[in-house]
């Protein structure tokens, strides 16, 4: 009732008013090397009303306005992500000047469409994680941030600090389970997947150098080939050759240390970027205190990075860049036994020219990764463990990526072609049972990749995409060496199409419709095909004969509202064959044999919601996903059939609140909850529910000086992770607390 009154009076006021001289405002939008965009649409909001003026082929814009005063600006261009600003009308000061970021997936929207800013319009389910995000986010480490992205889950419910790294592949949409990637991630359009095994290690690009986080759901191969089967992850760079310095470093709980620094300088065309980030984690112990023995011990963790890229601009925003980092890390997985360490070494280079004619990128990479891990077989009692394996896996990967776009006529057009080649091995020596053996299995992965799309514009309705991609892959010179023993493992060659549509219409100004049919595919990983592993009692072999799983999807939508609320839904249906997935063999006391197999059919269907409210500074978000993934059919194993897929709840939600005030005051508060699943394919070992709840919280002592506290799982939830069969457990409450030093010329204040 004081919400009508208010609105009532509100209105006698306006009624009342004097008649308010109209204001003729001009401007232009365009993009961060001030090239203009065209047909952008600036939507100007204050006292109760609107206007929408389009930009023209120049990016130039005008609007009248009745009166002077504050107004909120949103502008939305196709590829762009949204700007929202407020301006003063009145005031002296020119034309308005309207920058955008393009978005990393833009030629897969129309406009631009995220939760995080703001639920624009595109026919793909793209969801952005803003640098505001991720600078309010109490986890210190981007995996655990991006789990409030509804469908995105590696494969344990612990991430890159507590769990193995070869447990750290990304999948959306309860899309198959295992630790390899289902979905593929590109730091600035470089794969940083795990060249061998597919896992992801989520400490690799230095957190402070990213500008967002770019989350397409849904198949990708029709133009990132093999890998992008449920999705693809994008971290976007910082851009700009202005003078910064940023220090962080905090300490908590769980004798935590966190340190980092990202330095930037520029002189003239050069500019030199230089990052580091370094964790360090005491761990707690996995183990329920109902089975824990001595040999229980804590399960951590210490990761560093080291970064320094080298980018030579010219004017127009066409730009070269090298990069190279190291990243290392050494974990203790729970016993004294169990430990593993990595080094990844990885060189780029880029060229990037943009223009409206016709838009050219090229991308070159060269990784070379050391991979350790030693495994242990544990008495019942767990008062004592044996050592049972002993693995080194050295591997190096190659790739090429060039794209061509070009719009015309209202149209655009998308060509590529990309080259990779990955080698690896997996030395092992194996102690139990019996005597030691060494046993040395590799091979090498070819992938070849052209690929194109076309996008329609369909006026003010919106655009029709039409694309798709060819694929020829192999493994090749695959071997297993006993003693002097060599046999050759099968080779494999295949080719793959993958053809995708997606249509975002109109019905409203504030009310599209999208729908979209794909079809994407995965090549076994090296790791998958070579590489035997033990987690606790349960062993898991490899498999040569392994071919490639495919998917076949449908999905559609709405998108409802705009401005400060914005709801977007879609509901989608997957059939994955040939899933590759751990398949149990044998169980016995103490030992539990498992093997990668391809079986008959997964399907996976469901819905997801997002939907974002803005008041003022504050934003308000929620998120939801329904997976119903199971195994559809399985002739070698009829009694699967049915079953869930493992670690796939059926439903998991998010929500979050963030404030980011004028002088840098940052609230953000998380919280994430999924329901039961299972830990293994016949669906023998239920994991219960989970929920947490974080928070954040940063206070400015100056210009450039926050202090901040940080507080995980603040209500101590306790919750299940796996069952191997020894049921282990997620990571208890943990508080930090850091400071913070921004050295720029202006302070960075996200837009209201």
């Amino acid at each position: 009732m004081q919400t009508l009154a208010a609105f009532a009076v509100a209105g006698l006021l306006l009624v009342a008013a004097p008649a308010r001289a109209a204001i003729r405002v001009t401007g232009v939008v365009q993009d961060s090397a001030g090239r203009p965009i065209p047909v952008a649409i600036v939507t100007v909001r204050g006292d109760g009303r609107s206007v929408q003026a389009p930009s023209d082929t120049e990016g130039r814009f005008a609007f009248t306005w009745e009166g002077e005063g504050e107004v909120a600006i949103t502008v939305d261009a196709k590829g762009y992500a949204e700007r929202r600003q407020t301006v003063r009308l009145g005031e002296a000061g020119g034309p308005l000047t309207l920058v955008l970021t393009r978005l990393a997936f833009g030629e897969e929207v129309t406009v631009t469409g995220s939760r995080r800013q703001g639920l624009g319009e595109t026919p793909a389910s793209v969801n952005v994680v803003s640098s505001e995000d991720l600078a309010a986010t109490a986890a210190p480490v981007l995996d655990d941030a991006l789990r409030y992205v509804p469908g995105f889950t590696l494969f344990r419910r612990t991430g890159s600090r507590f769990a193995n790294p070869t447990a750290q592949g990304v999948t959306l949409r309860g899309l198959g389970a295992s630790g390899a990637s289902r979905a593929l991630v590109l730091d600035d359009g470089v794969p940083i997947n795990d060249p061998f095994g597919g896992w992801v290690y989520w400490g690799r690009v230095p957190r402070g150098s990213l500008d967002r986080v770019e989350v397409l759901r849904g198949g990708g191969s029709h133009r990132y080939g093999s890998g992008a089967l449920a999705g693809v992850v994008h971290l976007v760079r910082r851009t700009g050759s202005e003078q910064r310095l940023d220090l962080d470093g905090s300490f908590g709980t769980q004798r935590t240390f966190q340190g980092a620094i990202n330095a930037q300088a520029g002189q003239g065309p050069w500019t030199i970027r230089v990052g580091a980030d370094g964790f360090s984690n005491g761990g707690y112990v996995l183990v329920d205190d109902a089975v824990r023995g001595p040999v229980d011990t804590r399960s951590s963790a210490r990761f560093l990075t080291e970064e320094v890229t080298v980018e030579y601009g010219w004017k127009g925003g066409t730009r070269v860049f090298a990069r190279g980092n190291i990243y290392s890390e050494d974990r203790r997985n729970g016993t004294p036994l169990q430990e593993n360490r990595s080094e990844v070494k990885t060189g780029a280079l880029g060229f990037d020219r943009p223009g409206s004619a016709g838009a050219f990128s090229v991308r070159a990479y060269l990784t070379d990764q050391l991979f350790e891990q030693t495994f242990s077989s544990v008495a019942a009692d767990r008062r004592t463990e044996t050592l049972s394996r002993d693995q080194t896996v050295p591997s190096s990967a190659a790739g090429f990526l060039a794209t061509w776009t070009h719009a015309f006529g209202g149209r655009t057009v998308l060509l590529g072609l990309d080259r990779g080649h990955v080698s690896g091995s997996n030395e092992e020596t194996v102690f139990l049972p019996g005597p030691a053996e060494a046993t040395i299995a590799e091979g090498t992965q070819r992938t070849l990749g052209v690929f194109g799309d076309l996008a329609w514009g369909l006026g003010s309705r919106g655009a029709l995409t039409v694309g798709g991609r060819f694929d020829q892959w192999s493994n090749v010179d695959a071997r297993r060496i006993t003693g002097d023993a060599t046999v050759d493992l099968p080779g494999r060659r295949a080719r793959s199409v993958s053809p995708r549509a997606s249509l975002l219409f109109r019905l409203a100004p504030s009310f599209s419709v999208t729908s979209s049919a794909y079809r994407a595919f995965r090549a076994p990983t090296l790791n998958e095909l070579y590489r035997t592993f033990q987690v606790g009692s349960v062993v898991t072999l490899a498999n040569e004969a392994l071919v490639a799983e495919s998917v076949e999807g449908v999905e559609a939508g709405f998108l409802a509202g705009g401005g400060s609320l914005s709801l977007r839904a879609t509901a989608f249906r997957m059939h994955l064959g040939d899933t590759v997935a751990s398949v149990t063999l044998s169980s016995q006391p103490g030992l539990i044999t498992r093997q990668r197999q391809n079986l008959g059919s997964v399907r996976s269907q469901g819905a997801e919601v997002d939907a974002e409210a803005r008041v003022g500074r504050v934003v308000f978000s929620v998120g939801w996903l329904r997976s119903d993934s199971r195994v559809r059919s399985f002739s070698a194993d009829r009694t699967l059939e049915g079953r869930r897929v493992p670690q796939a709840p059926l439903n998991q939600a998010s929500a979050s609140l963030r404030y980011i005030g004028t002088t840098g005051r940052t609230i953000g508060i998380q919280g994430r909850w999924a329901g039961s699943q299972f830990d293994d394919d016949r669906n023998a070992f239920p994991l219960g529910t989970m929920r947490t709840v974080d928070a954040f919280l940063a206070w400015p002592l100056g210009r450039a000086v926050d202090i901040f506290a940080a507080g995980e799982n603040l209500l101590g939830g306790r919750y299940e992770v796996g069952r191997t069969p020894v049921l282990t457990l997620g990571p208890p409450r943990a508080v930090r607390f850091g400071i913070r030093l921004r050295l720029a010329p202006t302070r960075q204040v996200s837009p209201d």
